[in-house]
């Protein structure tokens, strides 16, 4: 089986899960494709992999989804620079000039704007980053900050003191996870 699943899940989720996949099914042949959602939805529409696990709300017409996991946002600032003892930030509260998002083309800056009830924001920085432990580096660097799904946070910060996260207190959840297949991918039962 091969399956598709993009970089802002991947290396969070698939360590949560592999171990168990290859406990229960030893023999099991499974590949992993990392590429961007349009790009996964794509090949599933085409059949070049059987799944894709995407972060929706996403554009999959023609294709089904089983949402398996829905999680809010959280904010990520240096220590130095977050609002002290506060537990939850709304929208409203954020110093929007210090966001830092990944580049055009991640469904999760999208997803995240939304949640924040942000047009699309034209990014100031200098930096273009396709990854989230790129925004993380750059956030301990005091250069910003910047919002990460709850999935990603132990992963990102766990050896990070001088990083906190602060809940997003907005209405969530800010986006679900979903198994997105062909309807006549041949292993569903119509």
């Amino acid at each position: 089986m091969t399956i598709g699943v993009i970089p802002t899940i991947g290396p969070y989720l698939l360590p949560k899960v592999l171990p168990e996949v290859r406990k229960q099914h030893p023999s099991f042949k499974l590949k992993i494709v990392e590429e961007q959602s349009h790009i996964l939805v794509d090949m599933g529409r085409t059949g070049d992999i059987d799944a894709a696990i995407l972060a929706l709300p996403y554009p999959i017409e023609g294709l089904m989804s089983f949402d398996f996991w829905q999680e809010d946002f959280y904010l990520v600032c240096h220590k130095d620079e977050c609002p002290h003892k506060v537990q939850e930030i709304t929208s409203e509260e954020l110093e929007i000039e210090k966001l830092m998002l990944l580049k055009d083309g991640h469904c999760l800056k999208e997803h995240a704007l939304a949640a924040c009830k942000l047009q699309n924001k034209k990014q100031d920085s200098d930096f273009d980053s396709a990854s989230l432990y790129t925004l993380i580096q750059m956030v301990a660097g005091k250069l910003g900050t910047t919002l990460v799904p709850q999935m990603a946070l132990d992963q990102l910060i766990h050896n990070e003191s001088e990083l906190r996260a602060i809940h997003l207190n907005e209405p969530g959840p800010h986006r679900a996870i979903a198994l997105v297949i062909r309807p006549n991918y041949v292993r569903t039962k119509n």
